[in-house]
Order: structure tokens, then C-alpha cells, then sequence
């Protein structure tokens, strides 16, 4: 890593606030060089509190942005850090008209050069898509990194038409805890209290929304870019991680946008920006790539950004199981064309007698972290054991040259149901000569869905039927002498939600079944593509003292043996205590469980807990956030449980709970 001091502009930095058109003002901090005359503008537009949780994240690229002669903006959304109103629902209305008038607002003050470029990494990556997608005149160009076209589908809360257990619950109780902080009265001023009460009133748990939309309905549609691409005018550089589960927006947007506009990046990454160092690398020179397309794009240069591949991918090679990485070992290759000429699909035909597949309901533990985001705890270990819960087929490589994939499998499945309900999913996997198994990528599908997410039909029982679903998309090489392995199974917890009655699984006719993988002819121009060393900013100078409290496992499995219970709990280590250099201290606490019994579905549970403390010693300030969520199903639906405390010092400013019962209609 390369922390750049001397950077080409001098730069400058304030906060100010955005008024907006009913009143609301939107709290901003803006980095600018001092220049002669104006400049392009980028902007980064999240909930995250710019005062202190995204602030270290900020610091590395905003200034290194103002130094090479861009007015660098960080904003936060309505209801979140120190900006006015109350919280809303993700990518809402409200937020995406805010942020069109926040685009306009930078492009018309006598700073700016009057156009704009918006990007951001998750949240901030999908609504400068869909913000993009409104059409706002100064918009000319966006960076979006990890984020998503389809809010349905390839989103948190949905998984192939099923219930995404593990962060349908995990993510409604992180915004809760978010939502229900107060802002900062170093940056709000004496104003502060009133405008944290004001904001508790307007909390809402998102996992009351999202639980009663569990089909593509207009509610998902909404924000989802993939509805109409072509509303999408600002050039779009999309970037994404092999190890995110966003990763698949890359490959459509570089399928559905013009050429002329559009260029995908995707490497061996986490959820995170690819310069920040955090494992899975290589890292890359992330910064000078962005800033080529801001050259390019709000500066008009022809610097030559558009005469890269269409596409750039991370291959990596066949790798033993772990559940980090410092490093992957692979290449960067390139394609002009997306879908690739060089990739074929070659499909493998499944053999064998048919076989019943009923998976025990804990087969899912060694699935990994949703979101992976660099922790020691985040990548799937041997998946030897979760094999052994499913229905697996093998497919030797022979010598000579690896079996090279790029983009989605597929499969196409022969299934008996003798149920109306049920859940497959697909994993595939690298298997070495020593036995090991590696996750290369999986996929899902609620088999109500089969004939579309808008829908919920019930499977014909003990008829059979065809489905097809394609897998996450991936770059692999699956090296000579190992195995490629398909495992199915019928449970998936805690990433899918199991159906009750569907324990008794389907049965498979590998007769008319198959996977097919998208196979990539080695090219002799592969080896073209290079990029910097990373680049940043000095950091902001967090300290994150030690503390007396035991360190809890990031992930640990418990067995009750007797019960025939399994219960995962998780640390999500988002950050821990720290303390920033204008006096704030910070601590937050949170820890995720979820519960089952092997052999029933119904005993399915989800709890969170978090504990948010901000405090200034130098102002007398001391606020506390607490919240427990939990979510259960029975035989009727979804029964969800949230918690909010807030304290003052020691007196209770806010207690509220809700309890809501939710219809289960598909999921």
C-alpha cells in the first residue's frame, strides 16, 4: 500500500448542509483541490454516518480524490448521521429523489464545472445506479461497486425465490441499530436531541416490508435496474468480487449496456473496495483506475480507459479450502464481448439410478458469511462435510491442460416432489487428489419458483418436472488430477429459510439431468493486463484501544447432542471500540444466532442483539443504543420480534417493541 502525501492539488475540506425542497438539509463533507476555476464533482451517498462509522473508509479515498482535481463529496442519506428527517425504507423514493437533487445542488455551485459522477461500494453503489437510471442531466458517469440490478433476487433478502434467512434477518436488525442512533452534537449542534427523537419516531423494522413482498412484485421492482437498462444514460464502470454476492450484476451490466459506456472489473475480492488490502487479494490501484474514468468521463481526456476489454476477470487457479486467504493464486484475463466467444457452455451429464435427496435441516453451516468482508471466519471451509448431507456427482480433470470456467453455470434437474414444497441447491465444488473439497460457487432455487419469481406454484406432487437455475457467477480453473464435484442438497440453513413439510426432499432422475459449465478457450492475449500498486490517503488516525472484554469467536458451531440441536453464533466485527481524533468514542457490540433441529423445519430461529455506545467525555455526551430482533415460522408464517432502547446517560430516552405476524405466501 502506497499512502500518497503529495498529491497534485492542495485540498481543502467543510461541512455543509444540502437543503432540499421540503426542508430537510442532508449533512455533507466535501474534500476540494484549490484551483483557479471549477471542477467535476463525484459524490458518495449512504446512511453509513460520515461522522464516525464510514469516516476511516472515507478518509482513504475522498482526499486522494480532491488532491488529483475533484471536489470530493460525502453525504448522508435522510434520517442517518447528522442529516435531517426521519429513516426511510432502502433506495426508496424519497432517498433517490434527495439524491437527484443533491447531484444537481454540486453541479450548480460556482466550484463545480456542473457535471457529476457518483459511486460508492454496496448501498452507495446501488443507488448511484438507480439514481443514474432517473436521468439527472449532470449525471455523466458512475464507479458502483458490489451492488446489484435486482433487488429480488440477487439482493439480502432473497435468494432464488426463497427467503435469504441469514441476512434478511442479520441486515433488518443492522439498519435498526443504525436508524436508532443519534446524531453527533459536535456536527448537529444544540439541536441534536429534539432531532433524535424526532428521527425514533420514524423507525420502522425493513424486515416487516420484506418479509410481506416474498415475490418479484412491483416493490422489488422498483430500484431494480434491470427492469430497463436503458434508462441508465451515465457511463458505468462496474466493479465486483468473485468472493461478493453481488458479483453477477457485473456480467449483465456488461451484457445490457452499450458498449460505448459500460466497462466490468471483477477480481478475487470481499465485499470491499479492491484497494483497501483486506483479504482475498491481490489488491489493485483501484483509485488510479477510478480516476482514469473520471478523467475520461468529466474531463473529457482520451486517456485510452475505453480501449480495455469490455470485460476484466480474476481467474483463479484450484486452491485448497480455507476460510481466508492473504492471496488467491490466478491471472487477469480480458474479453472484448460479453457473452464471450471464448466461452463455451459444455454441459455433463449426471448418471446413475435416481436417488431421494432429504438433507438434514443443518446442512448450510459450512456455508460461510454472506458478505465476506475480510475477517479470519468470512470463506466456506471443507465442504467434505456438507457433501456428505447431499446428492453429489464427480467429474474428473484429466492431464494436461486445467478445465477453465467464466461466468454462471447451470443446471437442469429431473425431480419427483412428492410434497407441494421444496429447495435445491447446487454447489460446486473443486475436489483435490487428497480428498479436500472447495465451494467454487453454488446456487439456489425454490422450487415454487420455477416458473418465475413473480410467482408461487406448488409442485404437481409425486408428478416429475424439469428446472433449470444457473449458479453465481465465477472465475476458476480447475487444475489436472482433481475432480469437479456437483453436490445437491435440499436444505440450505441458515442462508435459505427452509419451507415447512418440505423435509422429506424430492428425488433426482440424473437421467435428465445436467450441469453445464460456461468453459473458457485459454487465450494466447491473457496476459496483458496489469494494474498498480494500491494507493490511498493517509488514514484518518483511529485508535482501537484494548478492552477487558473476552473476544467471542467469529463463528462458532454448537452441537446439543441429545436435542439434536445446531446453533450458530456469529461476531460480525464491523468494527469494534475505537476512538477518533476529534475526541468521539465509539463502541459497538453485535452477535447473530441461529437455531435448528435436524429433522424439523419449524424449528428454524434467527436472533440478533447489538449495543451501540457513543460518548464525549469533552461535552458531557454519553448515548446508548440497544436492540434485539428475532424471527420464527410456524406453520402460518413468519413471527417477527424487535427491540429498541435508547438511553440518554442513564435515563431511557426510547422503548419501543413490535411483534408482527406475517403471512408465509412463497419464500
Amino acid at each position: 500500500m502506497i499512502i500518497r502525501t503529495d498529491f497534485p492539488y492542495e485540498t481543502t475540506r467543510e461541512d455543509v448542509r444540502i437543503p432540499l425542497s421540503d426542508g430537510v438539509e442532508l449533512y455533507a463533507r466535501i474534500w476540494r483541490p484549490v484551483t483557479d476555476g471549477p471542477v467535476p464533482a463525484l459524490l458518495e451517498y449512504l446512511p453509513y454516518r460520515l461522522t464516525d462509522w464510514t469516516a476511516p473508509r472515507d478518509w482513504q479515498r475522498h482526499p486522494w480524490y480532491a488532491g488529483h482535481g475533484y471536489a470530493s463529496v460525502r453525504v448522508d442519506v435522510r434520517g442517518h448521521g447528522c442529516s435531517g428527517g426521519r429513516p426511510g425504507d432502502e433506495y426508496d423514493a424519497r432517498e433517490l429523489a434527495d439524491g437527484v437533487a443533491v447531484v444537481e445542488w454540486l453541479a450548480a455551485q460556482p466550484w463545480c464545472s456542473g457535471s457529476v459522477g457518483m459511486f460508492g461500494i454496496s448501498w452507495g453503489g446501488f443507488n448511484s445506479l438507480q439514481i443514474a437510471a432517473l436521468g439527472p442531466e449532470a449525471l455523466k458517469a458512475v464507479v458502483t461497486v458490489c451492488s446489484t440490478d435486482d433487488r429480488f433476487d440477487n439482493d439480502v433478502h432473497y435468494m432464488g425465490g426463497s427467503v435469504l434467512a441469514v441476512d434478511m434477518h442479520a441486515w433488518a436488525a443492522t439498519m435498526l441499530a443504525f436508524a436508532a442512533r443519534p446524531p453527533d452534537p459536535l456536527y448537529a449542534g444544540d439541536g441534536w436531541r429534539e432531532q433524535w427523537l424526532d428521527r425514533l419516531e420514524g423507525v420502522e423494522p425493513l424486515v416487516h416490508t420484506w418479509l410481506s413482498h416474498q415475490t418479484r412484485d412491483d416493490y422489488w421492482r422498483h430500484g431494480s435496474v434491470c427492469e430497463d437498462y436503458a434508462a441508465v444514460g451515465a457511463a458505468v464502470l462496474a466493479v465486483g468480487g468473485w468472493h461478493d454476492p453481488y458479483r453477477d450484476t457485473v456480467l449483465r451490466l456488461v451484457e445490457h449496456l452499450p458498449a460505448d459506456r459500460v466497462r466490468g472489473l471483477i477480481g478475487p475480492w470481499s465485499h470491499q473496495y479492491p484497494d483497501r488490502g483486506l483479504p482475498p487479494g491481490p489488491a489493485i490501484g483501484f483509485l488510479q483506475e477510478t480516476l482514469r474514468w473520471w478523467d475520461h468521463w468529466l474531463k473529457g481526456e482520451d486517456n485510452g480507459v475505453m480501449d480495455e476489454p469490455l470485460l476484466r476477470s480474476w481467474i483463479s487457479d484450484s486452491h485448497p479450502p480455507a476460510t481466508v486467504y492473504a492471496e488467491l493464486p490466478g491471472r487477469w484475463v480480458g474479453e472484448k464481448a460479453w457473452p464471450s466467444a471464448s466461452v463455451i457452455p459444455v454441459p455433463y451429464g449426471l448418471q446413475g439410478a435416481p436417488v431421494e435427496v432429504a438433507s438434514p435441516q443443518h446442512t448450510g453451516l459450512d456455508a460461510g458469511r454472506f458478505f465476506p468482508f475480510g475477517n479470519d471466519a468470512d470463506l466456506p471451509p471443507d465442504q467434505r462435510e456438507e457433501d456428505a448431507k447431499s446428492a453429489c456427482f464427480e467429474f474428473p480433470v484429466g492431464e494436461g491442460e486445467p478445465v477453465e470456467i467464466l461466468g454462471r453455470p447451470a443446471v437442469t434437474l429431473r425431480l419427483r416432489l412428492d410434497v407441494p414444497y421444496g429447495q435445491v441447491v447446487a454447489r460446486l465444488c473443486d475436489v483435490a487428489p487428497d480428498g479436500s473439497s472447495t465451494l467454487v460457487t453454488r446456487g439456489a432455487l425454490n422450487l415454487s419458483a420455477r416458473h418465475g419469481r413473480d410467482r408461487a406454484v406448488p409442485w404437481p406432487t409425486g408428478a416429475y418436472e424439469d428446472v433449470t437455475f444457473e449458479l453465481n457467477g465465477i472465475g476458476h480453473a480447475f487444475a489436472p488430477g482433481h475432480r469437479i464435484r456437483l453436490s445437491l442438497s435440499s436444505a440450505y440453513w441458515p442462508w435459505i429459510w427452509p419451507r415447512t413439510g418440505s423435509e422429506p426432499g424430492w428425488t433426482l432422475d440424473p437421467a435428465g439431468s445436467e450441469v453445464t459449465l460456461p468453459v473458457r478457450a485459454r487465450s494466447a492475449g491473457d496476459d496483458g493486463i496489469a494494474f498498480g500498486e494500491p494507493e490511498q490517503s493517509q488514514p484518518l488516525g483511529v485508535v482501537h484501544p484494548d478492552t477487558l472484554d473476552e473476544p467471542r469467536p467469529e463463528r462458532l458451531v454448537v452441537r446439543d447432542v441429545a436435542r439434536g440441536t445446531w446453533r450458530l453464533e456469529v461476531d460480525p466485527r464491523y468494527g469494534g471500540t475505537r476512538v477518533y481524533p476529534d475526541g468521539l468514542e465509539f463502541s459497538e457490540d453485535a452477535v447473530e444466532v441461529y437455531e435448528i433441529q435436524e429433522a424439523d423445519a419449524l424449528s428454524a430461529s434467527t436472533r440478533s442483539q447489538w449495543k451501540v455506545r457513543l460518548r464525549r467525555p469533552d461535552l458531557g455526551w454519553d448515548a446508548r443504543v440497544e436492540t434485539r430482533s428475532e424471527i420464527r415460522c410456524d406453520e402460518g408464517g413468519f413471527l417477527t420480534s424487535n427491540e429498541v432502547v435508547c438511553r440518554e446517560g442513564d435515563e431511557v430516552v426510547f422503548h419501543r417493541t413490535w411483534e408482527r405476524r406475517l403471512p408465509r405466501t412463497a419464500g
